[in-house]
Parts: structure tokens; C-alpha cells; sequence
């Protein structure tokens, strides 16, 4: 991946120069890039959107292009990612429902929950929704999958989560929290100093671990994993907070779960 801010013409010729290196390096190792599958992806607004080549082929132009198996717009909107993680859910959950005759609870709600779950919760902190619209598409998948349980139609959303012992995939998205405690105290805590202040201050309402809450012009950057995380974080009880292993931490933010959202 080559990453560069371009906003003039000069910042353009200097793309062009580095994917010419990169045309030339290959070629005198005896590699090959594949064209067909180099894209450009212009990001921003007001973008002058120019035009780059790879040897003699002019890359195309994409307003959405997958890295890592997630999947990022033009705009940074991640709307893109959220239909495409709910349309390979609703086909899974299709799959199970046409292959299992069984209704029962212990026959779906296991397979809902090792099949369809991980796609809407994986690399989430990543992609966190950014309007009700995504987040209420993901919610209809879960909403499906609870519905295919015998006895379950005739109750509410609400209802049906708390009878099969589970959480909606909103309030599921804040075991992000867990990522922010390795950061913070555990395994990561050195590279969690780059990504979060700690605040020194001794009036505090829940815990007695406070992060310094950024101020942004733009929603979006409000929705990333280092900033949305924090007014979550805030709102743990102290127990939480001071849970001496990741482990204690788990089994106590379940608890506390409810009480967030």
C-alpha cells in the first residue's frame, strides 16, 4: 500500500515518481505487479482526484477499496463495511436455517453464536458504525437469528436477548473496552501510551482512572477506536477500573454492561 497526502500537482508528479521506483524495482527483481487488481482510492472532500499509472497502465479508480478485510470509503464512512458484514451474515444465518430442521435452543442459538456473531464483531473496533442506519442493519441480523428459536417470536428484542443470556451488538461493540485495558494496564500498556493521556485529577465520580477526552471538528473522527472508547471507559465503576488481571476484568465488564448503554 502507498499512502500519500496529494492536494497539489507537485504532490502528484511525486506519487507518480515513487510508483515508477516501484515499477522499476520490480522489473529488475523479475516480479510482476498484477494491474488488474492495483486501485487508487481518493479520500477527502474537495479531492483533486488525479489521475496515476503503473508502468503503462492508468490504476483505476475506486470509491471504496478492502484492507485487511475491512472496508473503507472515499469519506472514511464505514457504511460500506457494515452492509457487507450484514449480508454475509443474513447469508450464514440463511444457510443455518435451511440446513436445521431443529428450532430448539440448543441447536441454533450455539451455531448463531460461533457462525454469525464473529462476523459482526470482528475487527469492530476498527469499523465502529457511525450512523443508526449500520448499526440497526447489524441489530436485524441478530434480530432474525433470535426469532428462529422456538418460542421466541412472541417476544421483543429485548425480551428474547434476555432470555437466551446475550447482548445486543451495540452494547456487545464496548468489550472494545477490554482492547483499551490491555492498552492501558496490561500486555500493550508501552503502545498504549501513545494512544491515550491519563488525567491527574483527584475528582473523580466512577473510577480513579481518567483519560483526557480529545476535541475533534469533524463526527467522524469522534467514532475512532481511541476516542469513543474513553467516555465508555469513564463510566466503569471502580471495581472495573481496578480489576488486577485481565481475566477479573472480563467477568466484571459483563456486569457492567447493562448499565452503559
Amino acid at each position: 500500500m502507498l499512502v500519500c497526502v496529494v492536494n497539489t500537482p507537485e504532490g502528484q508528479y511525486a506519487i507518480q515518481r515513487d510508483l515508477d521506483k516501484l515499477e522499476k524495482r520490480a522489473y529488475e527483481n523479475l516480479m510482476r505487479f498484477n494491474k488488474a487488481k492495483c486501485r487508487v482510492l481518493h479520500m477527502g472532500w474537495g479531492n483533486p482526484c488525479y489521475q496515476n499509472r503503473l508502468g503503462d497502465k492508468e490504476l483505476e479508480s475506486r470509491p471504496a477499496k478492502k484492507d485487511l478485510g475491512v472496508l473503507v470509503g472515499e469519506k472514511l464512512d464505514v457504511s460500506w463495511q457494515c452492509a457487507l458484514t450484514a449480508q454475509k451474515a443474513s447469508r450464514i444465518l440463511g444457510c443455518i436455517k435451511s440446513s436445521v430442521a431443529s428450532r430448539s435452543r440448543e441447536g441454533i442459538l450455539p451455531l448463531c453464536c460461533a457462525l454469525v456473531r464473529p462476523h459482526l464483531e470482528s475487527s469492530i473496533q476498527l469499523w465502529s458504525p457511525q450512523h443508526r442506519k449500520d448499526m440497526n442493519l447489524l441489530e436485524q441480523v441478530q434480530r432474525r437469528a433470535t426469532k428462529m428459536i422456538r418460542g421466541m417470536v412472541h417476544l421483543s428484542y429485548e425480551e428474547r436477548l434476555g432470555e437466551l443470556g446475550l447482548f445486543s451488538v451495540e452494547k456487545s461493540r464496548l468489550q472494545e473496552l477490554i482492547a483499551a485495558s490491555q492498552y492501558l494496564k496490561e500486555a500493550y500498556k508501552k503502545d498504549g501510551d501513545k494512544l491515550f493521556s491519563r488525567v491527574c485529577c483527584g475528582r473523580t465520580r466512577a473510577n480513579c482512572f481518567k483519560l483526557k477526552e480529545g476535541r475533534f471538528r469533524l463526527d467522524r473522527r469522534k467514532k475512532f477506536f481511541t476516542v469513543s472508547v474513553v467516555k465508555h471507559w469513564h463510566r466503569l465503576p471502580r471495581e472495573v477500573v481496578d480489576a488486577p488481571s485481565l481475566e477479573i476484568f472480563k467477568a466484571r465488564l459483563v456486569g457492567a454492561l447493562s448499565n452503559l448503554i
